[in-house]
């Protein structure tokens, strides 16, 4: 069972562009992705889209879709109303290259400035056991595709260009909290966390848990647990005073334990 359906597609370039009308052929069952194909197939054989797996693990297809930030792969035709057009346009926080494909390589600075995971030099190979939660804590925010979908989403980098130089954004700032409750993780990320990629910047609106596509809890398991963690080094009494009377100089705050809201116990 097939019908037309309105689309209303994004083309042009990074100097400006416009929403072109298309009538384009649905068959049941069929996604955004496969009507932009078709749509390329037979009307517009020059149109940009980004896209690998079609199986919505690979992240490629981002773009919004009726002003809502979506992977195409996922979006299925039969959620939208038989009336409802169809709008397909880029993402609106990274510059557009072409029609639907953006320059996401922000995203790609950004991830090359976390420093890595840091083991103990002491650490014997072998001798190191981890608890069930932290082996679970770290499985959720690994499960992350890179679609930039709430990167795209944070107001903080989509509304003010001029943050993105401070701000790392949740994705990112996801990354330093699995690193930072990482039991054998040994840097401290606190203070990077505040001041290298802009903790402080995030309101926890939470817009970017919303548009998961793999549901991870990026608010309430990532960037919060991170703020309390960063909170509690900067208003330590003990830190504060070690750090004014010098009785610490030269030498590392304590880390907080691997605990998190909820989480009972724990040491590292």
């Amino acid at each position: 069972m097939s019908a037309k359906r309105t689309f209303r597609v994004w083309r042009g370039g990074g100097d400006g562009g416009e929403l072109a009308s298309y009538e384009v052929e649905v068959n049941e069952g069929e996604v955004v992705l496969d009507v932009l194909h078709r749509l390329q197939a037979t009307q517009a054989p020059d149109l940009a889209v980004r896209w690998n797996c079609k199986a919505g693990k690979c992240g490629s297809c981002s773009m919004e879709i009726n002003g809502r930030p979506r992977l195409s792969c996922m979006a299925r035709m039969s959620t939208f109303a038989d009336d409802e057009p169809i709008t397909v346009t880029p993402m609106r926080t990274f510059p557009v290259i072409r029609d639907l494909v953006c320059d996401v390589s922000f995203n790609y600075q950004k991830a090359r400035e976390i420093p890595s995971f840091t083991p103990s030099e002491d650490a014997e190979p072998g001798s190191f056991r981890m608890r069930q939660q932290d082996v679970e804590r770290s499985q959720e925010f690994r499960k992350c595709i890179e679609c930039y979908l709430c990167q795209n989403v944070c107001h903080v980098v989509r509304d003010h260009e001029e943050n993105k130089e401070a701000f790392s954004g949740p994705r990112f700032l996801m990354r330093v909290a699995e690193l930072e409750m990482h039991p054998e993780d040994t840097a401290d990320r606190r203070k990077a966390a505040q001041d290298d990629f802009g903790l402080g910047y995030c309101n926890i609106t939470k817009c970017c848990t919303e548009v998961c596509p793999e549901n991870i809890t990026i608010t309430d398991n990532a960037l919060i647990p991170l703020k309390e963690r960063v909170a509690d080094r900067k208003y330590d009494p003990l830190v504060w005073l070690g750090s004014t009377i010098g009785l610490r100089k030269g030498a590392d705050t304590p880390r907080v334990p691997n605990t998190r809201p909820g989480d009972q116990g724990g040491t590292e």
